[in-house]
């Protein structure tokens, strides 16, 4: 950065005097006539305090010749004796004498460095505090301008800090109130589940019954049940008709029937017997009977079909689908229960103790 902040007629200032010294060891002669050309004649003395008055010449006439270029005479001032000029010399070319001009040029270049590096700083100096002053007057703008923004968002934070906090207390009471009304929920799904259920314990559904036969009817129902089981007498049937689907097309699999009986009793017996049939021959049709189960408790039981498909072939073994959708299987005398969880997606083991309240 030194050789940037100089100026260019410091340079060539060093460049000389580096050269002169050069020159000075690599030439003495050169340098001592040169430097016995540039010794100045001293100044002349005053003995006396007052002021001489010298006559300033006039122009020469013709009466006086002109001086011819000859060597000065003895006694003019600027002629020397030969043994001066050799003692000169050898002061010259003394080491004192070259020590005293090293120690004088060294000094000279130490103050004109000095002052050239001072004149830069200055400038420099004086530039960068320039500088410096914008940077921190724009740096001031910003600063205020940030505080201002500061100030604003703190304001409107303090404005939103209360309507926050409360409702964060209405989410936490919203959450538990949640919590408790599905647990509500869930019983009372659970509860309408059961209901459901038990207000069609005496309700059947019969299967394969062709669209073709006789109009659907309750007294149609009881002598179909009395002529495929085989009954003493026909059993009071409430009511019977066929599900609210759209009717199907010749070819395609008939509607089911459901079936309402007075008598629970009746009902139990006529699954059993059709459990133990499997499957019922009627005239020419053959129909299945099986109880009228709600919809959740159809899909529950739909989810055990591939485990009992595979139970059956499984020897030495026994289970049964108990209400509402167990499953139930013993082998060497220890027995255990399975379940699903709500949506079918999960087979879980009942615990001994829910097995013995069940």
């Amino acid at each position: 950065m030194i050789f940037f902040i100089i100026h260019k007629r410091s340079f060539f200032f060093f460049y000389k005097v580096y050269l002169g010294i050069f020159v000075h060891f690599a030439c003495p002669l050169n340098l001592t006539t040169t430097l016995l050309q540039l010794k100045m004649p001293p100044k002349p003395k005053n003995t006396n305090n007052s002021t001489t008055t010298v006559a300033r010449p006039g122009p020469p006439t013709a009466s006086q010749p002109r001086p011819a270029d000859t060597d000065p005479p003895r006694g003019s001032a600027t002629w020397r004796p030969p043994s001066e000029e050799s003692s000169t010399a050898r002061n010259v070319y003394s080491p004192d004498f070259k020590a005293e001009l090293l120690i004088a040029l060294r000094a000279e270049m130490v103050d004109i460095f000095k002052t050239e590096l001072e004149t830069a700083l200055t400038n420099n100096l004086t530039q960068i505090k320039s500088e410096l002053h914008g940077v921190k007057t724009e740096l001031s703008a910003s600063i205020a301008a940030i505080r201002s923004e500061m100030d604003a968002l703190r304001a409107t934070v303090a404005d939103m800090e209360g309507p926050l906090s409360s409702c964060t207390d209405d989410l936490v009471s919203l959450k538990s109130n949640l919590d408790r009304l599905s647990a509500q929920v869930l019983a009372l799904d659970s509860k309408c589940e059961d209901l459901e259920s038990r207000s069609r314990r005496n309700e059947i559904r019969i299967i394969g019954l062709p669209e073709e036969r006789n109009p659907v009817s309750a007294d149609t129902i009881s002598t179909l049940l009395k002529d495929a089981f085989g009954l003493e007498k026909e059993p009071v049937v409430d009511r019977g008709h066929r599900s609210l689907q759209a009717k199907p097309k010749p070819g395609e699999r008939p509607r089911p029937i459901m079936a309402r009986l007075h008598y629970h009793a009746d009902c139990a017996d006529i699954l059993r017997r059709a459990r133990a049939q499997q499957r019922v021959k009627v005239g020419d049709s053959t129909i299945s009977i099986f109880p009228d189960f709600t919809v959740q408790t159809a899909k529950a039981r739909a989810a055990f079909n591939d485990v009992r498909r595979q139970l059956r072939e499984v020897p030495d073994i026994r289970f049964g689908l108990l209400h509402p959708a167990r499953l139930r299987i013993t082998k060497g005398g220890v027995t255990r229960e399975f379940y699903f969880t709500r949506g079918g997606d999960c087979l879980r083991e009942n615990t001994q103790d829910e097995i013995n309240l069940a």
